[in-house]
């Protein structure tokens, strides 16, 4: 079967990256994002391409490149589902907040929705393909909605998980490690397969294009985030040790990351992993392998949280420690929101925790982010419950500019590794401090030794 209309059911992190690149490398596709989100929605459609509401390298140029050529953004879910002969599901799916499996499970809520969407709306067959991050044997979840129809129309479920990181998707998506396909093996399964293979195979080379059965592809995701997360945990713990012994965790990572065993990635200590994935999957996991009754596997994943958990409360004690004892009516400024640099996401970010432990120490916290809003800083405090909202605006302040940001305060702690941070007159910054003037480096961005000179009370995760 020729593709020549897809849509995608979610305009979020993964749905609209993806689909602007795939519009791009198959320019005889007509590609459709839709979304309920109006306002998300009027951003993708926003005339200046800058206002996009995703911030990452190089997606405003693709999504100028081909937006309404052939591809589109619209609230209108049932027309796309109707015309795409391909639908993809990316939408939300965060950790139960109630009920069964209640802060492990994945909600499918929005899942299910979609499906029966497509259900009620789809008038010939279609290929069904999981975007989202999802539990083992979600597909068959979906095909069993998708198949009680009764209309008469075939449905084949594929899973093509992402293996995007943030800050670098686009880079990602153009020049993927792997691309996964699974699907049924069935003749029609295959032929559905087939079709997604041929999409990638405009850009992607295909030894690089792996198919599997579904239950493999589904899995395949969550395992891969959950080794990542581990090697994060792993290098935190070790950062620990190096504090009490005087060894450089830096120095640690270096020595063991040349091992070509084990590799240098994931291997930078810092306050801990963020952002929409890890913490989400390796949840999932150990509520898979709780409900098969797998308990010492599900207690060793939960450990990868719980170091995670650690690190981040012990960053922001030490910040409490070190100001002795008390950050009581202190200026706290935190450079950095995003859980990492390069993006303007903020879920799950150390950055929100580490705020909300210093707040319920009485300090006041100013803040500056490149790319992340007032508007989120303070929806993701909110959203914690801790404090009333009126409390979170008077205690936080959110600025424009770095340097206003660090005046007056007593101490400077880096949250995002951007880069631009390094740029900085640390000299003006150290100036305009109270004295003693501390800085905490959570992700290991500044030279210790040069920030030494200057005159700081310099402390860095491991060191």
């Amino acid at each position: 079967m020729i593709i020549t209309n897809i849509c995608c059911i979610g305009a979020g992190y993964v749905g609209g990256p993806t689909m602007a690149v795939i519009a791009s490398k198959c320019p005889n596709i007509k590609v459709t994002v839709v979304d309920l989100n109006a306002e998300r929605i009027a951003l993708w459609n926003d005339l200046d391409v800058n206002n996009i509401p995703i911030y990452e390298p190089g997606l405003s140029e693709i999504v100028k490149e081909t937006r309404n050529k052939n591809l589109f953004f619209s609230t209108d879910v049932e027309k796309a589902i109707d015309e795409a002969q391909i639908i993809f599901i990316s939408v939300n799916t965060p950790t139960k907040s109630y009920g069964l499996g209640k802060g492990m499970a994945a909600d499918l809520k929005y899942i299910e929705l979609c499906a029966r969407q497509i259900a009620s709306v789809s008038k010939n067959n279609k290929i069904v393909v999981e975007k989202s991050t999802l539990p083992v044997r979600t597909a068959e979840t979906i095909k069993n909605i998708l198949d009680s129809t009764g209309n008469g129309v075939q449905f084949q479920i594929l899973s093509n998980p992402e293996f995007l990181a943030e800050g670098t998707a686009v880079e990602d998506l153009l020049h993927p490690d792997r691309v996964l396909i699974g699907g049924d093996s069935s003749e029609a399964g295959k032929k559905a397969i087939n079709s997604l293979v041929e999409i990638y195979s405009n850009w992607v080379p295909n030894d690089k294009i792996i198919t599997t059965n579904v239950w493999s592809s589904e899995l395949s995701k969550l395992t891969a985030n959950a080794f990542l997360a581990q090697r994060v945990s792993s290098i935190n713990a070790m950062s620990e040790l190096c504090e009490k012994t005087g060894a450089d965790v830096n120095e640690v990572a270096r020595a063991i990351g040349m091992d070509s065993r084990i590799g240098s990635k994931f291997l930078k200590a810092s306050i801990g992993f963020g952002g929409s994935c890890f913490q989400k999957d390796i949840l999932n996991l150990v509520y898979i392998a709780k409900s098969y009754g797998l308990n010492e596997v599900a207690d060793y994943w939960e450990q990868v949280i719980i170091m995670n958990d650690h690190q981040k409360s012990r960053f922001a004690k030490s910040i409490v420690k070190t100001l002795y004892n008390t950050v009581s009516g202190k200026k706290i400024a935190f450079l950095g929101w995003a859980f990492k640099k390069d993006t303007n996401d903020t879920r799950e970010s150390a950055a929100i925790y580490i705020s909300d432990y210093l707040l319920n120490e009485q300090a006041n916290i100013a803040v500056f982010d490149p790319q992340v809003s007032e508007k989120q800083i303070l929806n993701d405090l909110n959203f914690l419950g801790t404090r009333e909202a009126n409390d979170n605006a008077r205690l936080v302040k959110v600025e424009q500019n770095p340097y206003e940001t660090c005046k007056d305060s007593h101490c400077v702690a880096i949250l995002t590794e951007w880069e631009e941070f390094k740029r900085y007159d640390w000299e003006l910054i150290y100036k305009n401090m109270k004295k003693p003037a501390f800085l905490f480096d959570g992700r290991n961005v500044l030279d210790s030794i040069e920030m030494e000179k200057i005159g700081f009370v310099f402390k860095a995760v491991g060191k």
